[in-house]
Order: C-alpha cells, then sequence, then structure tokens
C-alpha cells in the first residue's frame, strides 16, 4: 500500500506542475494585467503595492471613484459589484481585494512565499486573519474616519452614535492586533519574521488614520507600540513604494488641515469623500 501510494503521488505533483507550467504559457501571449483602481482606496493600494514590490508587470486604470466611473454599465462588466479594486488577466476577471491578492501571489512568477506561502497550515492562518479584518478593524476605521473627519470638514452633519461606535471596534481591533496578531517573536502578524498579504492588507487600512486631527491619531495608536512598529516594518518592507502609492492621501490630509477652503469648496470636498466610502 505504501509503495503504491508514492508514484500516485509524484503523478499529481508532475501533474499539477504541468498544469502550471501551460497556465504560464498561455498567459506569454495575453495582454498583460489590468489593474482597476482609485487609489483613494485603501485595498486598490494593497493590490498596486503588491505588484509593484513582486515586479508583476500590469496596467493600472484608474476608475475615478469621484465621478462616479465605478457605476457605469462599462465597469460593470469588470465587476458587476461596482466597487474597487479588480482585475483582468486574460479573460479571468476578479474582485474583492483580498481575493485578487491571493491570486496574484499564487497565479505570477517569482512572487516571494513569504507573501502567500505553499505551507497549507501558515496559509490558513493567513485566511483567518483576511476574514477577520473585513468584519473588524475594516469596518471600525471607516466608519470613525468618516464621521469624525471626513463629515465635518465638508460642514455635513456626522453620525455620533456611529462614530462612537466604531471607535469602541477601533480599539478592540487594534488591541486584537497589538495581543493576538501580533504575538510571538517576529514583527509581522503572526509572528513572522517576513510579511505576508494579510500585513499589507491591514497596514494600507490603519493608513486612512493618517488623516485625522494629529492629537486623536495619537489618541488611538498611540497606546500600541506593537502595532506602530508593526506599520513602520511592513512601510520598509515594502518601500519605496509604499510612500509613492500612499502620496495620494498625504495630499488629503493637507487639504482637510484646511477646512474652510474645504468647506468653501464643496465639490472637491465631495470627491474626497466619495473616494473615501466607496471602496472593498
Amino acid at each position: 500500500m505504501t509503495h503504491c501510494a508514492v508514484p500516485s503521488m509524484i503523478v499529481v505533483q508532475v501533474s499539477a506542475k504541468r498544469e502550471a507550467g501551460k497556465e504560464a504559457q498561455s498567459r506569454t501571449g495575453k495582454m498583460k494585467l489590468e489593474v482597476y483602481a482609485d487609489r483613494m482606496s485603501q485595498p486598490s493600494r494593497a493590490v498596486i503595492i503588491f505588484c509593484k514590490v513582486n515586479g508583476i508587470d500590469y496596467t493600472e486604470l484608474k476608475v475615478d471613484i469621484s465621478k462616479r466611473e465605478h457605476l457605469t454599465p462599462e465597469f460593470a462588466e469588470i465587476n458587476p459589484m461596482k466597487q474597487l479594486p479588480a482585475i483582468v488577466d486574460g479573460k479571468f476577471k476578479l474582485f474583492e481585494s483580498h481575493s485578487i491578492l491571493i491570486y496574484l501571489a499564487c497565479a505570477f512568477p517569482g512572487v516571494a512565499d513569504h507573501w502567500y506561502p505553499a505551507n497549507l497550515f501558515k496559509r490558513s492562518k493567513i485566511h483567518s486573519v483576511l476574514y477577520w479584518h473585513h468584519s473588524n478593524l475594516r469596518r471600525a476605521a471607516d466608519t470613525y474616519v468618516t464621521n469624525t473627519t471626513i463629515l465635518p470638514a465638508l460642514g455635513h452633519p456626522s453620525n455620533q452614535q456611529a462614530a462612537a461606535e466604531a471607535e469602541k471596534l477601533l480599539f478592540s481591533s487594534l488591541s486584537k492586533i497589538e495581543s493576538f496578531w501580533l504575538k510571538g517573536d517576529g514583527p509581522f502578524l503572526l509572528g513572522r519574521n517576513q510579511p505576508s498579504i494579510a500585513d499589507l492588507s491591514l497596514v494600507c487600512e490603519l493608513m486612512q488614520l493618517e488623516v485625522l486631527d494629529e492629537k486623536d491619531r495619537e489618541r488611538l495608536l498611540g497606546p500600541y507600540k506593537k502595532v506602530q512598529q508593526w506599520i513602520k516594518h511592513t512601510r520598509n518592507a515594502t518601500s519605496p513604494h509604499f510612500d509613492n502609492v500612499h502620496n495620494i492621501l498625504m495630499k488629503v490630509k493637507e487639504k482637510l488641515k484646511n477646512k474652510p477652503l474645504m468647506e468653501a469648496n464643496h465639490g472637491g470636498a465631495r470627491d474626497i469623500q466619495k473616494r473615501l466610502r466607496s471602496r472593498i
């Protein structure tokens, strides 16, 4: 029984490699990967940074959320959910940022194993972080920033109850990252020594806190020293692409400091609001 099982496994492995080779060959004649994104979207930034860090040849196609381009019938052909980011690789279309990152890590040669390990156990742990992210950190940070900074800067009323609930969830999420996801000897999530797609996705999420008032940002992040170090490590591990891609967010931060100007220019300010609120 044992003697027969070994050749069978080898056949499966060879077959899998053969199929992977066919897939790589089929890509040769294709147009390069298309990434549909708006850099005001946290998940869009994560996908773009991943492509740049890993040398993936791609064409970035801007879908301007402020102009509602994501709601057009043309974009619905790419992503029926009408949200960003989305990719097209040959005839293959995909949306949802976490799924995109997983696909890119698996489909393109040269991506280092630490981003999405081949080891099933390590890979499953990364999945657990990604699933947790959408229900916790993402919901908290987005709601908090919108109701405490974006809407007031526009002169619009904000939902104080939603902001208060988001703040509690944000503190809870940061505490979980500090005490659980960052436990271990390594500087990255799950105690690893190198970043994964989960590190990139979550750090890009937290970067939107940059638009907050400095005192408020310090109040939120100040107690979490390990989280602050983790952000720096992820930023350094993806340098210089991380800062280059986030440059647009820094420009928004400067604009938000000038609230009277924003209130006098509601059209441009609403563009910022739409971009910050319409993403996956």
